[in-house]
């Protein structure tokens, strides 16, 4: 699938809404999100925990469904397609970064890396997507000899050697001090500089804000705020 031109949404999602059962309670995760993202943007994801974050992404990502409403990707209707479709959309157009590294113990992090490029479409070498978040000396290493910072930029070289369009990050910095949360985060504004990336990134800290084009606030399901950043602040420059 060819590059969107910039004005062409990636996603836009109309009426979303979610509705988590659990036991006899009824959980209303979402309650309406009208949201367009665009193709080069760094969005953050602004709001407490139980704001909707997380499900909204994982809708995005086409990890979860929504109740009601519609969401598409670049003019494809992701809402009721298959499971299979899911599948393929998954590993040919997102990447993902979980607070959780989930690397794979006895792989270098090369072969972490490259575990991912086998099964996508058009990869990048796993040497090349090391070297573009800072990790080109390391090649060789196994996790268990990394910091948590390098672990964690591992996990994004491993989502960007898909060469994905879209990658979402759910609380990327959250196991990590602020110090190594810079490093990590810098590596993601590099990622979205020189690829393109549609970066979306959730976080509680607001903090991180400032390092987005745009912030997008949730609170109880809900878009509570949608506010553009007049100029981006470099990550080595936030104050958490």
């Amino acid at each position: 699938m060819n590059a969107p031109p910039p004005t062409e949404p990636v996603f836009i999602a109309r009426g979303l809404t979610k509705t988590y059962r659990m036991g006899e309670v009824e959980v209303q995760a979402l309650r309406g999100i009208d949201l367009e993202l665009f193709r080069g943007e760094l969005v953050v994801l602004l709001g407490p925990s139980g704001s909707g974050k997380s499900t909204l992404l994982n809708i995005l990502g086409g990890l979860d469904t929504p109740s009601s409403g519609e969401v598409f990707y670049l003019g494809q209707r992701l809402s009721g397609a298959s499971e299979a479709e899911l599948t393929r959309f998954r590993r040919e157009h997102v990447g993902f970064v979980f607070q959780f590294y989930n690397l794979i113990p006895s792989l270098t992090v090369r072969e972490n890396v490259a575990a991912v490029t086998e099964i996508a479409p058009s990869p990048m070498p796993p040497e090349e997507a090391l070297k573009l978040v800072g990790l080109g000396e390391r090649l060789d290493h196994f996790p268990a000899q990394l910091s948590g910072g390098e672990q964690q930029r591992v996990a994004i070289a491993r989502a960007i050697a898909k060469n994905p369009s879209v990658l979402l990050c759910d609380e990327p910095t959250g196991a990590l001090d602020s110090a190594t949360g810079v490093v990590v985060l810098e590596a993601l504004e590099k990622v979205n500089r020189e690829l393109g990336t549609l970066t979306v990134l959730i976080t509680h800290n607001a903090g991180i804000a400032a390092m987005a084009d745009r912030v997008i606030r949730l609170s109880d399901g809900r878009i509570a705020e949608v506010r553009a950043n007049p100029l981006r602040k470099p990550a080595r420059e936030l104050s958490w």
